[in-house]
């Protein structure tokens, strides 16, 4: 399977070997430490979290990235943003199309490996 996606600007996005070791729903979201300090007008207003819904920074559905038992805080998730897919937009989680994280989020498994490329073996990626 394959679907357009927006992955982290500059230096954010990750690549590497994942283990999806959880998997939300409605996920509620809270910006990191360092999201905040790094754009604390964008960011600081949701130090206390963002509730669940159409909004929300994570979507409606949220696979959790881990690389052994340790939570990377980085995510595939969906987006109230659709015009951020095929863009380095995010601030490391990998974002999808609210209808394409529904569907991919039935087909996921608990323990399945999740391989994030370098944004330069993409194909048709833009800054």
């Amino acid at each position: 399977m394959r679907y357009g996606v927006a992955i982290g600007r500059g230096d954010l996005y990750e690549p590497g070997t994942y283990t999806i070791r959880r998997k939300v729903r409605w996920p509620h979201w809270t910006p990191t430490r360092s999201m905040i300090e790094r754009e604390p007008d964008l960011y600081a207003q949701y130090e206390d979290g963002m509730e669940p819904g159409p909004s929300n920074a994570l979507g409606s559905r949220a696979l959790y990235l881990y690389v052994g038992e340790r939570d990377t805080y980085l995510r595939i998730h969906g987006t109230p943003y659709p015009r951020s897919i095929g863009s380095r937009a995010s601030s490391g989680c990998v974002r999808m199309v609210m209808a394409h994280i529904n569907r991919l989020f039935d087909r996921v498994e608990i323990g399945v490996t999740a391989r994030l490329y370098p944004a330069e073996n993409s194909l048709g990626s833009r800054t």
